[in-house]
C-alpha cells in the first residue's frame, strides 16, 4: 500500500485530500462500494450520500491509516451489512484481481537456471491461495448469510449449531503464508536481470498481505464483536 500519511481521520476531512495522502483509501472506498465525484465532500457528506454509517467509515479508513480500533461502542446492528458488503468485496478484489496479477508476475520469473524454483514458487502460491478461495466461500456461504440475519431486527438468531463467538474461535489468519513467499523471494532466490520483475511481485504480495490482514481485523474487531452484541439483544 501506498502509506505517506497517519492523519486520524475526522468526519470533516475532506475525501479528495485523504486520497492525496493515502492513495490505498480508493481500495478502501472501492470495498465500501463508493462510486462518488469527491469534489469538495467531506466524510460526513460522502457517508450520507453513499448510506454509510460515520463511525464505520472513519474506523476502517483509520484502521488503513495505521491505527488500532478503538470505536466498538459507536457502532450499531445496523451497520453488519455495510461491514459485510465492505468485506465481499474485498473478496472479488482478491480473487479477480490479485490473484492473476501475483499469478502473472510469477511466470514472467523466467529466468534462465532458476526456471525450478519458479515453478515451485508458483505451485506454493496456487496451493496457498486454493486455501484462501476456501476461507472466502465459507464466509460467503455461511458467515455473512448469518451476520445479516443478526442486522434483521425482525428475525430471531439463528440455529445454535454457528455463532459469532464460534466464528471468532475459528477464524483463521489467510494472510500469515505471504511471509513464507515473501521471504523465499527477498532471502533465497536470484533473478538474474528481472528486478523490474521481482519488484513487481513483491510490492503485489506486499499489497495483499495489507488488504488481508485490515480484512481480518475488521472480521475480528468490528464485525464478530457486532454479531456477539446483537445476539445478545435477540436472547
Amino acid at each position: 500500500m501506498y502509506l505517506t500519511s497517519r492523519k486520524y481521520i475526522e468526519p470533516d476531512h475532506k475525501v479528495a485530500e485523504l486520497v492525496l495522502e493515502n492513495p490505498s483509501f480508493l481500495l478502501v472506498l472501492e470495498h465500501f462500494g463508493v462510486d462518488e465525484v469527491f469534489k469538495d465532500k467531506t466524510v460526513e457528506e460522502l457517508c450520507r450520500l453513499s448510506d454509510i454509517s460515520v463511525p464505520v467509515f472513519t474506523a476502517i479508513c483509520n484502521l488503513y491509516n495505521g491505527f488500532n480500533f478503538t470505536a466498538q461502542n459507536s457502532l450499531k446492528r445496523s451497520d453488519i451489512p455495510v461491514v459485510i458488503r465492505f468485506l465481499s468485496n474485498s473478496h472479488r478484489y482478491y480473487v479477480n484481481e490479485k490473484y492473476p496479477e501475483i499469478l502473472n508476475f510469477i511466470r514472467n520469473l523466467s529466468a534462465e537456471g532458476n526456471k525450478k524454483e519458479i515453478e515451485l514458487i508458483e505451485v506454493f502460491f496456487n496451493e496457498y491461495f486454493i486455501e484462501v478461495r476456501e476461507h472466502l466461500e465459507y464466509e460467503e456461504e455461511v458467515v455473512f448469510p448469518y451476520f445479516n440475519s443478526l442486522a434483521d431486527t425482525q428475525r430471531p438468531v439463528p440455529g445454535k449449531e454457528f455463532s459469532a463467538s464460534y466464528y471468532l474461535d475459528h477464524h483463521s489468519d489467510i494472510e500469515s503464508k505471504l511471509a513464507d513467499l515473501k521471504n523465499l523471494l527477498l532471502n533465497h532466490l536470484h533473478i538474474k536481470n528481472l528486478n523490474s520483475a521481482k519488484r513487481k511481485l513483491l510490492f503485489a504480495l506486499f499489497e495483499l498481505e495489507y488488504d488481508l490482514t485490515a480484512h481480518s481485523v475488521i472480521e475480528e474487531q468490528i464485525l464478530i464483536p457486532l454479531g456477539i452484541s446483537a445476539e445478545t439483544e435477540k436472547q
